[in-house]
C-alpha cells in the first residue's frame, strides 16, 4: 500500500511566451526541472494509478463534469481501500496486530467516503435528468397547449 500526492503544475512554453497549467497531475519528483508544483491542486491517489514517468493515469480534469470529477475521486478510494486490505491480509495478527487493526480502520473510513461520494454522485445525476425532462417538456408542448 502507498498513497501519492499528485499536482498539477506551471510550466513554461516557448509557443504561447508564458507560462501555463499542465493537463494532468504529477508527482513531486516528476514534476521537477518542468515547471513549479500548484500545492493547491494537491490530491491523494494510490500509487497504482501513476504511470511510470510520474503522472496521474485517467483522472478527471479540473474542467471535467462534477460527475466525472467524483467517479475519478470515488474510483481512487476504492483502490486506495484495496491496497490496506491486500496489505492487512498478509500480516500476521500476532506480530502486526497494530499494523493490520489501523490498515483495517484506514480501509473502512476510505469506504464510508466512497458511500457518501456514491450518494452525491447519484443525487447529481437526477438532478441532472429531471432537468432533461423539464426541458424536454417544454420544447414538446406546441404554442397552442400553453
Amino acid at each position: 500500500m502507498c498513497d501519492a500526492y499528485v499536482y498539477y503544475f506551471m510550466r513554461s512554453s516557448e509557443l504561447v511566451g508564458r507560462r501555463i497549467l499542465s493537463k494532468r497531475r504529477a508527482t513531486l519528483e516528476a514534476i521537477n526541472g518542468k515547471g513549479e508544483a500548484v500545492m493547491e491542486s494537491q490530491i491523494v491517489v494510490d500509487d497504482t494509478e501513476i504511470d511510470g514517468n510520474g503522472f496521474l493515469i485517467g483522472g478527471a480534469s479540473d474542467g471535467a463534469q462534477p460527475t466525472d470529477q467524483l467517479w475519478a475521486q470515488i474510483r481512487s478510494l476504492e483502490r486506495r481501500a484495496k491496497s490496506r486490505d491486500t496489505e492487512a491480509l498478509n500480516l500476521s495478527e500476532t506480530t502486526d496486530g497494530a499494523r493490520k487493526y489501523m490498515l483495517s480502520l484506514e480501509s473502512r473510513e476510505l469506504r464510508d467516503q466512497v458511500q457518501k461520494l456514491k450518494k452525491q454522485r447519484t443525487d447529481l445525476l437526477m438532478e441532472q435528468l429531471d432537468d432533461r425532462a423539464k426541458k424536454s417538456i417544454r420544447v414538446s408542448r406546441s404554442p397552442l397547449e400553453i
